[in-house]
């Protein structure tokens, strides 16, 4: 070798060390000042939010959210960014090569519209599981962008059957999509089943959950169940401000986009122009499409570092959620109340959709618990919006047992039962 290419070599090796020594020294800088932060903040009094989300948030996910200003393609950032990528692998048991996760700046709405466009091509047709407000918003979304879609809908409160379903993959539709929670009805989809359906009948289907209120609140396992897409959102059970679309996608799902024949239609949710970002900031090289929200991101990664790393393993936190759901649900039956779900079998664990005992209605119980500090939210589902409320249980609402979240909800509710001097009985 040369001595022109020894000089340029030894350049090299040394440019590359101080490079790495000052990402090392910028990224501890940025966390110290985040851990500092989060020592030190604490969020100001205000009423308990127990809805289906946005959900409560700890101290230091809502510290590192006010970090300061930072460059999306700052040296600092970049392995923030990375870890979500692979904690969020983690959360989803999506560990396979080949999946690829998708964080970006939106609502969980979106994640219907990554599937859409990216996915989807005119004329293909598409199977929608139905069981509730945003099972038929799913279904919308995919006929705006020319699918022609089947609604398999189910009675308020239940799911399909089997037989709808196998009926329904008759045609071998390209896409079927599941909503893991319907948050308007309280209604958990068998997602495991349903998946081992859809591979025994029609296995060239691709198959999307949309999991907005169940990740990290419900147990999914991406590989193991043959699950294409998941969609979610960071407000729910990942426990952090809302802004971020969350999606994981397959390697199948990833094949399918890259060999369609018609171009997408959309241009910022084009995965073509976000697959290089997504796999740069994976490998810690930052790159640029669009400005991600940095701040968010940082709230994630704190939430998500206590998720994967905290004193809880994964299949203890979904056990919580189980726990917390059957002590929330059998109070409430206790107190007269009853519940949209059909059967306990396919009632979320993350939220509880609650029938008014005969009686009462909203005005009696929602605006009485908001004197008391505690905000649930109304009825949504149209077919009987004014017969129940819906109250979220995720997150620190659950894992931390030391803020009393769920005592405090059933006291509520108890004391304005009693307050209204009107007599209880079962829905």
């Amino acid at each position: 070798m040369s001595r022109v290419a020894l000089n340029r070599l030894s350049h090299c090796i040394r440019s590359t060390t101080y490079r790495d020594a000052y990402i090392l020294r910028i990224t501890r800088r940025s966390l110290s000042i985040t851990m500092s932060a989060q020592q030190e903040f604490h969020q100001a009094p205000h009423k308990l939010l127990v809805i289906p989300g946005p959900i409560e948030f700890s101290d230091p996910v809502l510290a590192a959210n006010a970090t300061p200003g930072t460059s999306h393609v700052s040296p600092a950032f970049a392995p923030i960014f990375g870890d979500c990528l692979r904690m969020l692998k983690q959360v989803l048991y999506a560990e396979k090569e080949g999946n690829q996760p998708f964080l970006i700046a939106g609502s969980g709405t979106m994640g219907w519209d990554q599937v859409a466009a990216n996915l989807m091509e005119q004329g293909d047709e598409a199977v929608v599981l139905n069981t509730g407000y945003f099972g038929a918003a799913f279904a919308d979304c995919l006929e705006a962008y020319g699918a022609k879609v089947t609604k398999v809908t189910a009675e308020v409160g239940g799911v399909p059957s089997d037989e709808q379903i196998v009926k329904a993959l008759e045609s071998k539709p390209k896409l079927l999509t599941i909503t893991h929670v319907d948050t308007s009805t309280g209604v958990l989809s068998p997602a495991a089943h349903i998946t081992s359906l859809v591979q025994k009948h029609s296995p060239s289907t691709l198959i999307a959950l949309d999991a907005v209120c169940a990740v990290a609140s419900e147990e999914i396992r991406f590989d193991d169940w043959g699950l294409d897409v998941v969609i979610s959102a960071t407000q729910k059970g990942l426990g952090a401000p809302p802004g971020l679309s969350v999606l994981m996608a397959s390697k199948r799902a990833m094949e399918t986009f890259h060999s369609r024949k018609q171009p997408v239609l959309g241009y910022y949710l084009n995965w073509k122009n976000w697959i290089p970002i997504m796999q740069g900031y994976e490998a810690g090289t930052p790159k640029y499409f669009a400005t991600p929200p940095v701040q968010l991101i940082y709230a994630l990664h704190t939430s998500l570092k206590s998720i994967t790393s905290g004193p809880s393993s994964l299949e203890e936190r979904f056990e919580q959620h189980k726990q917390a759901s059957a002590y929330v649900k059998d109070s409430l039956a206790k107190l007269g109340f009853g519940f949209v779900p059909l059967d306990r079998k396919i009632a979320a664990n993350g939220m509880t959709a609650v029938k008014y005992p005969k009686g009462f209605a909203a005005a009696d119980i929602l605006p009485k618990l908001a004197e008391k500090d505690i905000v649930v939210a109304a009825g949504l589902h149209k077919a009987i919006a004014s017969e129940y409320f819906r109250i979220g249980h995720m997150g620190i609402t659950v894992t931390d047992k030391g803020r009393g979240d769920l005592d405090k909800i059933l006291n509520g509710i108890q004391e304005v039962l009693k307050e209204s001097g009107k007599s209880v009985s079962s829905a």
